[in-house]
């Protein structure tokens, strides 16, 4: 079973808005409204690969009523955690005229760190060997900087393979307990080692950096400079896909869901490959944090380019 732990979910509200204009009013030609938070996106996109997964997530108040109603409609299976506050709203801005996105994010509430504890023992007490957690997003306010550490560890004693999808400290102390595979971005990376990736090289260098500290699985997206996978016993450089942007929002975790559903599906490494990359052009493609279709997927499957790197 893949499970996706969602800490800090939020409602996504993307308002398309021409010429968008900052010191004055601006009308929304449309408004989408979906269930968000990192992981619960990866939920969403694995239900559309044709898989199952079950999305861990502190929710609260009418919007966490919202999204957990939204979940069971599009046939998610969600294990709630309720908190006392209220879930955050995030709101997302496209101007297609301009051909801009911008994300205005809520903090989000403040959770005890107790109560991350109950959930992570709650989660862990269902595992199994081979199991895949996905941890990803934010952090809610006053959680500890070594959260997604502590869960990284909890998971792989009980025998899960654990995805971490995170940046800045959350990266960084994450990966001091080994997770199976992490995906950060070229610039995510680099902050990490301290230092620019602005070559493939420097990228791949960086990537075995971090599969010599015991990271089976390196995958490094840069955008439209396409992506990077990386093992100890092999590393490939696909080639991004050029389709027609809907929304950013949302890519890199398609990419995780892409890759987690191969996982649990003992997809061999060229076939991970091709739907991680077409997964994520797919994606992209659409408007909000909609899931692209599967339909959708398998058209840009076969147009995946890439080589293994010496």
């Amino acid at each position: 079973m893949i499970y996706t732990v969602t800490l800090n979910p939020a409602l996504d509200k993307t308002a398309y808005i021409p010429n968008f204009t900052v010191n004055t009013v601006n009308r929304m030609s449309k408004l989408r409204i979906d269930p968000g938070g990192k992981g619960i996106n990866v939920s969403k996109v694995i239900s559309k690969l044709g898989g199952k997964s079950i999305a861990i997530a502190l929710l609260g108040g009418a919007t966490g009523s919202y999204i957990l109603s939204a979940l069971k409609g599009q046939g998610i299976e969600c294990k709630p955690f309720e908190i006392g506050s209220e879930t955050r709203t995030n709101l997302k801005v496209v101007d297609p005229k301009l051909n801009t996105h911008t994300d205005i994010n809520e903090p989000g509430p403040c959770v005890k760190e107790q109560d991350l504890n109950s959930v992570l023992k709650a989660l862990t007490s269902h595992l199994k060997g081979n199991d895949i957690v996905v941890l990803s997003g934010s952090l809610p306010r006053d959680a500890p900087v070594n959260t997604y550490a502590t869960w990284t560890r909890a998971c792989k004693e009980a025998g899960a393979k654990v995805f971490l999808d995170a940046d800045g400290d959350k990266l960084a102390k994450g990966i001091e307990a080994s997770p199976y595979l992490i995906k950060p971005n070229e610039i995510e990376l680099g902050a990490l080692l301290g230092r620019t990736l602005d070559t493939d090289s420097k990228v791949m260098e960086a990537a075995h950096e971090l599969v010599a500290r015991g990271i089976k699985n390196v995958v490094v997206s840069m955008g439209a400079n396409g992506a990077i996978f990386a093992t100890k016993e092999q590393a490939f450089k696909a080639q991004a896909l050029k389709v027609p942007v809907g929304s950013t929002v949302g890519a890199g975790d398609s990419v995780v869901a892409a890759l987690a559903y191969a996982e649990s599906n003992d997809l061999p490494v060229e076939d991970t490959i091709r739907l991680a990359m077409a997964t994520g052009a797919a994606n992209v493609m659409q408007s909000g944090t909609q899931a692209a279709e599967r339909s959708a997927i398998n058209k840009l499957i076969d147009h995946v380019n890439f080589s293994a790197i010496e």
